[in-house]
């Protein structure tokens, strides 16, 4: 997928949207512990979640975007467990966007393009942690009865697919409990 927009700039320029490349991999590293590294409410381990992810086999889904020969961004997708059993429900994140290019749309760019993806694989849903003033943008919602322990409501939102909102814990693979 390609996308050309005007940035902050007012310049044109194209993204393209890929899945990642084996030869991303550090690329991928480094832009995510980049992003994070200033960020509020972060661990500073969203780079080894990405690789132990990767490792793990757990990676539904990693998007990269590529402006030129650069990588800009990126979106790591992952399976999610709902103690009900119900199947389909998938984490958000990291998503991650160079410091320096951030708030030109790139961002936003890869999360509506995992969430297309994720409703043409016929997900349940998707769930992430993060700001509800930016995610609402997406249709991310705090729902009271899907819960991630530790981590206050209103920081936990989710978004169903057309289906049942089921009452469950959710669980993020072990990979999240990354350090190094």
């Amino acid at each position: 997928m390609t996308a050309s927009f005007m940035n902050a700039e007012s310049k044109s320029m194209t993204i393209t949207l890929r899945q990642e490349q084996s030869a991303d991999c550090q690329a991928i590293f480094e832009l995510t512990r980049t992003a994070f590294l200033t960020a509020p409410h972060t661990s500073h381990t969203e780079q080894f979640i990405v690789d132990a992810l990767r490792h793990s086999g757990q990676l539904a889904l990693s998007l990269v975007a590529v402006d030129g020969d650069h990588l800009v961004g990126h979106v790591a997708l992952s399976p999610v467990e709902l103690s009900t059993g119900a199947s389909g429900w998938y984490g958000v994140g990291p998503i991650s966007v160079d410091p320096g290019r951030q708030r030109q749309g790139i961002g936003s760019l890869l999360m509506r393009q995992a969430l297309n993806w994720l409703q043409a694989q016929h997900a349940a849903g998707c769930v992430l942690v993060g700001d509800p003033g930016y995610y609402a943008r997406f249709d991310f919602f705090a729902h009271p009865d899907l819960i991630f322990p530790g981590i206050p409501a209103e920081y936990f939102l989710i978004q169903a697919f057309g289906g049942s909102i089921p009452k469950a814990t959710v669980a993020f693979h072990p990979a999240f409990s990354a350090i190094a």
